[in-house]
């Protein structure tokens, strides 16, 4: 589905972060719907390399781009010799930046912020001399343990994910208020699912976790209260579409990305056992996180709506509808 009537064909388009979960994701909606428009992934892709928390340092995959017709580069978003070859060999008319090391449970804080904040800059000024609309991943990271509905200007960011994309959104803000030249819109997301996350490992949604241990004919293990245990989960579907709305919004700012509606894990484990066919018993288990856990989230999409457009098209039980046959085929090839 087309969510803009703006002719992106002929077109350059960065997708930072482009072998990622919605990089990737980003990266077919133009080869689909704009076949002419040249599309540059850029991603440091997988390697053996882990952080101190030993997951993945970077979990770009090769199969979210099987089928993908455009130009593809490894590299890392720090090396400021790759931007600047960027910059000198292409001219961009859009950059989305997907980028970023998004494991909220990383340590490594230095590391974080120049990935995340400062090469942020770096790309910021390539839009800039480009003359580039820059649509960019914030996070609903940045409002830690906000009361619900989270708003823009509720921050309070509890780990140093989200302490680095409330800076991006600082920076953002002033390169808006210097450069008129070009757009720059942040997304925050909330709670996404959907195809291509699975290579995501441990940090996918729990929607595929779950739907796997399903499958596998596992008991769900659930947190106990988890009735009580809501979030804003958004199927990757809307996140599209509201990236798309983001390449010409009636204003530059930062905008929730939800579905303004908050659901509890059970509920989530009770739609896919409806989908799946099957009724395996959920066991409960004691929430280590209590005191340091978000126990609802909800997004207040009210200026996204208003600003960019912006209409959630999928509820819950449709979005996990749409993904149960993927999630049935990354058991069968991916686990089997």
């Amino acid at each position: 589905m087309r969510y803009s009537e703006i002719n992106l064909n002929h077109k350059t388009i960065l997708i930072t972060g482009g072998a990622g979960f919605i990089g990737s994701n980003l990266a077919f909606y133009f080869q689909e719907n704009y076949p002419d428009a040249h599309v540059v992934v850029l991603d440091l892709f997988r390697s053996n390399l882990t952080l101190s928390n030993g997951n993945l340092k970077s979990f770009g995959h090769f199969k979210n781009l099987l089928g993908f017709r455009g130009e593809v580069i490894s590299g890392d978003i720090n090396d400021k010799e790759l931007l600047s070859t960027l910059s000198q060999n292409y001219k961009f008319d859009y950059i989305f930046h997907e980028a970023a090391i998004s494991d909220t449970t990383v340590l490594e804080q230095d590391l974080m912020i120049q990935t995340n904040v400062n090469a942020f800059k770096d790309l910021l000024d390539i839009a800039v001399v480009h003359g580039a609309n820059m649509i960019y991943a914030s996070s609903g990271a940045t409002y830690g343990d906000a009361p619900s509905p989270q708003c823009v200007g509720c921050e309070a960011p509890q780990n140093v994910y989200g302490f680095s994309k409330l800076m991006m959104d600082h920076l953002a803000r002033q390169y808006s208020q210097k450069f008129e030249n070009i757009s720059i819109v942040g997304l925050r997301y909330f709670n996404v699912y959907g195809p291509r996350e699975f290579f995501k490992n441990k940090t996918a949604s729990m929607v595929v976790q779950f739907g796997h241990q399903l499958l596998s004919g596992k008991n769900p293990k659930l947190f106990e209260n988890s009735d009580k245990i809501l979030r804003d989960f958004i199927y990757i579907e809307d996140i599209i579409q509201a990236n798309i709305l983001a390449m010409h919004p009636k204003e530059n700012g930062v905008f929730n990305v939800g579905t303004g509606k908050a659901r509890s894990f059970q509920s989530m484990v009770d739609i896919l056992q409806k989908e799946l066919g099957t009724s395996f018993t959920c066991e409960y288990i004691p929430n280590p996180y209590v005191g340091r856990y978000q126990f609802h989230t909800e997004a207040d999409i009210e200026s996204t709506k208003a600003i960019l457009g912006y209409a959630p098209r999928f509820e819950f039980e449709e979005g996990i509808a749409a993904y149960v046959p993927e999630i049935k085929r990354l058991f069968e090839q991916e686990l089997s």
